[in-house]
């Protein structure tokens, strides 16, 4: 059976997800003929591993010099849309550079298009801003899945929650206004994922994962008070600022009120032992703000912080049942493994994205696992990308 022939580019490619992915498709025959990134550090990664110098603006390419192409993957940067980013969409400058891509297709109209961003992108603006892009890729003749897919890579055994947009498109003028039905719901696995799949323990005693003397403390502590508050599951987080301190106040939002509220409920309930807890803890004057807040998502599943996974977020200290990785993310909150007292490395890292086993991450650990949680899930892009080429046969 004669292989399809793909020649594609990867538009913001920062360490080739998608290469990863397609390259992964026996029944493909592809081809890189173009990658732009704006990241020095992740161009070098991706040269070392593609052979491909991916360092490019955008903005100062010319689309006459962009090679012939099939197919255009691109993941613009996704702060503009992102819970965690200012959500200002395409006020921001990185929002507009989506009109690059735009460009670019209009100039070539590859065959085939895939766009992957933050969930967050289709109720932006009221979901005005996935009607722009929609109307725009519509426009230039591109039909396309009627909303963005969200997919998540636990949904493919992978023990990671990570969910994510995907607008799949095929160059068809004719129906540019009819929508693509592709049904993703048999590619999902049913079976529970499990950490163990990723969790290498040859890196148990690596002192450099290891969480500090001061972490331990801290997370003791809040096990302490979890162990012994009135409830097993917590529906909101806890803020110990405002057991003693603070009040709410008429500027705050509704739902900051209702949180200090039950915050304040909490520590009325509990108020002889949380008083005691405090004192003996020095009223936590030895932590941050931020590590003065809790967040409890195991339910009751699990009865110590320690068999959980951890992350020490800006939100505070957050604790999920050990069936998942919470997202990988760009800011360094690498996930922890209560048992283990260590963070991830960054082997395993690239386990929870899928990526190859020969793939060669940046030396610098800090960059590597800032460029994993930037990328994509290599399994769930694979599968994506499958779907939407076998729809076209």
């Amino acid at each position: 059976m004669e292989k399809k022939q793909i020649n594609y580019i990867e538009l913001f490619s920062g360490i080739g997800a998608f290469t990863q992915a397609i390259q992964e498709l026996d029944y493909i025959d592809s081809k890189c003929v173009f990658a732009a990134d704006i990241n020095k550090q992740c161009a070098e990664v991706y040269e070392k591993n593609y052979k491909i110098d991916s360092l490019c603006d955008l903005t100062k390419k010319n689309e006459n010099d962009i090679p012939n192409h099939n197919f255009c993957f691109f993941s613009p940067p996704c702060q503009a849309f992102s819970k965690s980013g200012k959500r200002l969409g395409f006020e921001e400058a990185r929002g507009t550079l989506i009109y690059e891509v735009f460009r670019i297709l209009k100039h070539s109209h590859p065959k085939y298009i895939l766009m992957e961003n933050v969930r967050n992108l289709v109720s932006h603006d009221g979901g005005n801003t996935i009607k722009v892009i929609l109307g725009v890729l519509h426009d230039l003749g591109y039909q396309t899945t009627e909303t963005p897919i969200i997919l998540s890579p636990h949904q493919f055994g992978i023990p990671q929650t990570r969910e994510r947009a995907f607008l799949p498109g095929i160059y068809n003028p004719g129906k540019c206004n009819l929508p693509l039905d592709i049904k993703f719901e048999s590619l999902l696995k049913k079976t529970d994922c499990e950490i163990n799949d990723i969790v290498d323990h040859s890196y148990d005693k690596d002192k450099t994962l290891l969480i500090t003397k001061h972490e331990i403390n801290l997370l003791n502590i809040w096990d302490d008070f979890y162990k012994n508050i009135d409830i097993d599951v917590i529906g909101f987080p806890v803020w110990y600022d405002y057991f003693f301190d603070l009040e709410e106040n008429d500027e705050m939002a509704e739902w900051k009120k209702d949180f200090v509220r039950k915050n304040k409920e909490l520590y009325n309930r509990n108020k002889k032992f949380i008083d005691s807890w405090a004192k003996k803890n020095k009223y936590l004057k030895d932590y941050t703000p931020t590590q003065r807040k809790f967040e409890w998502q195991a339910g009751n599943k699990i009865k110590s912080i320690w068999e959980g996974v951890i992350q020490i977020r800006p939100s505070g200290v957050r604790v999920k049942v050990p069936t998942t990785f919470p997202a990988l993310v760009a800011i360094v909150q690498i996930p922890i493994i209560g048992s283990l007292k260590r963070r991830l490395s960054v082997s395993e890292c690239a386990k929870l994205q899928s990526f190859s086993e020969e793939f060669i991450p940046s030396k610098i650990s800090h960059v590597a696992y800032k460029q994993f949680g930037n990328s994509i899930n290599v399994v769930v892009l694979k599968n994506v990308i499958k779907k939407l080429l076998d729809y076209d046969k």
